[in-house]
């Protein structure tokens, strides 16, 4: 598998990337539109509790550092997960000094309409996508919320990690193994 390139996803992206490519501002546009989506679904998937509120601060963190930025889109795509990642960090940092609150208890909600997350990631065997994540391991968890989630290339995951693009492809390969294996225990097809 070479290496793959940025999916360029609107006009903005094309213009940026044919255009004056030291312009900030386009950049920074391209950089939104194309990854928005990315880094709200990998903040999403590693458990942050205001995903969207995070996503909008690691693109503000992105605006000042556009100046001295090099290697355009795929050097904003980079230094937005790196940010995402930290914000994440923060988050179970803050966390782990929070007191904990009360859970949901779903069995106790009169309410009959499906949730908003489960329609926005479906439900896999009676799980939802954060719930199957939370039963694999972190570095799992990592890497596959950027590799699949956000759609990181592994240079850039092992860069993120602090790992070896070997060790991320080896990471990558055991987590889609080992949530093979926890789907068929639960189909009971094992």
């Amino acid at each position: 598998m070479g290496r793959r390139h940025p999916r360029v996803l609107d006009p903005l992206a094309d213009e940026y990337v044919q255009a004056d490519q030291d312009d900030p501002a386009l950049l920074f546009t391209a950089a939104y539109n194309n990854f928005a989506g990315p880094v709200f679904g990998y903040l999403r998937a590693r458990g942050v509790d205001d995903p969207e509120a995070v996503t909008q601060d690691v693109f503000l963190a992105l605006y000042p550092k556009l100046e001295t930025l090099h290697g355009g889109l795929q050097g904003a795509k980079t230094l937005l997960f790196s940010i995402a990642h930290a914000r994440m960090v923060d988050h179970y940092r803050k966390r782990e000094r929070t007191p904990d609150s009360t859970p949901y208890e779903a069995d106790l909600d009169a309410r009959r309409a499906p949730s908003a997350e489960d329609q926005a990631f479906g439900r896999v065997a009676g799980l939802g996508v954060t719930e199957i994540l939370d039963d694999l391991p972190d570095d799992y968890r990592e890497v596959l919320a950027l590799r699949v989630v956000a759609d990181v290339s592994v240079e850039d995951t092992a860069a993120i990690m602090g790992k070896s693009q070997g060790a991320v492809k080896q990471l990558q390969r055991r987590a889609l193994s080992a949530l093979k294996k926890r789907a068929l225990l639960r189909n009971g097809t094992s």
